[in-house]
């Protein structure tokens, strides 16, 4: 029996909001997976654009996939929980309305999981710009990643995570939380704070879109937010600071590779 072959039923979570551009593709991505035993939670978050008919189109088509339509925007961790609510996989997986994965990745992550016995399973990254032209680096992960490690750089992309429900319902902030910080960040520091595994897979299995204003113009508020995830996990003053400095350098490392 293969991997794929398994009876388990794995459920995906994509969040959007005005992806008209994008969703489609994102949503295929998911849909290509050689696991086949999936359902997929699309939550439209109050979208005016044709977002709303494209997701619709694409539910036609396949049964596995399930609509929820928020009636007022209610941002990304809000709407993420609402569909985790929902799911009825015991493991999740989380994809933006604008990345993409490879087909191979939900069954590298469970064969991983069930061979290292993992909590949290994860993937290296690939980039494309707004256009869609890829980037010539990788961002690769290690085999494993602690605490202490993990709070210097996040290197865990919520696109490629693989997790139990019970532990993201258990570890992620609120949904009051979700626009001044990090949420997704602050779950995965929690978990492994309170002793849960995270190992990676250092494939590039997920391709992560890179648009201006995530390279530009919102460094001051990631900065903040992240200062702000830092301090909802309970590190003081100058734990922040030191871990804010280390965070910085390690983001204009990274971000380099997209000038």
């Amino acid at each position: 029996m293969t991997i794929s072959d398994r009876s388990e039923l794995i459920s995906v979570i994509l969040p959007v909001y005005n992806g008209e551009e994008t969703v489609e593709a994102s949503v295929s991505s998911v849909l290509a997976q050689t696991y086949r035993n999936i359902e997929l939670i699309i939550v439209d978050d109050a979208s005016v654009d044709k977002t709303p008919g494209i997701i619709s189109l694409l539910a036609e088509k396949d049964s596995r996939i399930k609509i929820i339509t928020n009636n007022t925007n209610l941002g990304r961790l809000r709407s993420r929980i609402k569909a985790v609510d929902e799911a009825k996989g015991e493991w999740i997986a989380f994809l933006d309305g604008d990345d993409l994965w490879l087909p191979e990745k939900l069954d590298k992550q469970i064969s991983l999981r069930d061979k290292a016995k993992c909590d949290l399973i994860f993937t290296a990254s690939s980039f494309i710009d707004e256009n869609g032209n890829m980037y010539d680096w990788i961002m690769h992960v290690p085999v494993e990643v602690g605490y202490k490690k993990l709070l210097k750089q996040n290197i865990i992309s919520n696109s490629s995570v693989l997790v139990r429900k019970t532990d993201f319902l258990k570890y992620s902030p609120s949904g009051e939380h979700g626009n001044d910080m990090h949420e997704d960040f602050a779950c995965w520091l929690l978990m492994l704070r309170n002793g849960l595994v995270a190992c990676g897979v250092d494939e590039p299995l997920i391709t992560y879109r890179i648009s201006k204003r995530s390279t530009s113009g919102n460094k001051k508020k990631a900065s903040v937010m992240n200062m702000n995830t830092y301090k909802y996990i309970g590190l003081g003053f100058f734990e922040r600071c030191f871990y804010e400095a280390c965070y910085a350098i390690n983001g204009l490392i990274k971000y380099r590779h997209f000038r």
